[in-house]
């Protein structure tokens, strides 16, 4: 081969590998973007049980709260609202337990558990529903309609649905979205 082909072969070599990099790397970008909204980046989907809260509205229907409250506070926070519950939260999160909401809270700071390191949810989280068709989530606005307005004002163990939710772990705060109701409490 002669010099002056091969020096011409070199560049060209170069070229197209990085060709072929680029547009390796540009293939997942792509599909991630092609994907749109049903896959995000660090996003999860996975059952969780969601407790169930009435939100009265000053003019119009209530809506249908859904709460996910981390596995530790749990027990801290049946028979309290959700307002209640996150407080407690807050006050398991925060650094600073000196504040009037954690002096408020109506138990000692010491039965406070801690949050295991990288724990689903770190916090808790809830999604309000309202004005829902008929045929949206109907399992659900059938338990919300037939149950006690009494049971739906705290937190219960009776006042839960087993969902599947689309988790998304973000660096400033945690987001999900609820895809199915999958059962909910036995009547009441």
């Amino acid at each position: 081969m002669s010099a002056k082909r091969s020096r011409l072969l070199i560049p060209s070599l170069l070229i197209l590998t990085l060709g072929c990099l680029l547009a390796s790397a540009i293939s997942p970008i792509a599909r991630a973007q092609s994907a749109g909204s049903k896959a995000q980046a660090g996003s999860t989907e996975m059952d969780v049980i969601l407790f169930v809260q009435s939100l009265p509205m000053k003019d119009g229907p209530q809506g249908i709260h859904l709460v996910w409250i981390p596995q530790p506070i749990q027990r801290l926070c049946l028979g309290k609202t959700s307002q209640q519950c996150a407080d407690i939260d807050y006050c398991v999160r925060t650094t600073n337990r000196d504040v009037s909401t954690c002096r408020n809270l109506g138990i000692p700071l010491s039965q406070l558990p801690s949050y295991p390191h990288g724990m689903i949810p770190a916090r808790q989280l809830s999604v309000v529903f309202m004005h829902l068709s008929p045929d949206y989530f109907a399992n659900l606005q059938e338990f919300f309609h037939r149950a006690p307005k009494a049971s739906l004002e705290h937190l219960s163990m009776s006042a839960r649905v087993k969902a599947r939710v689309r988790f998304t772990r973000k660096s400033d705060d945690d987001d999900f979205e609820v895809l199915e109701i999958l059962a909910v409490a036995p009547p009441f």
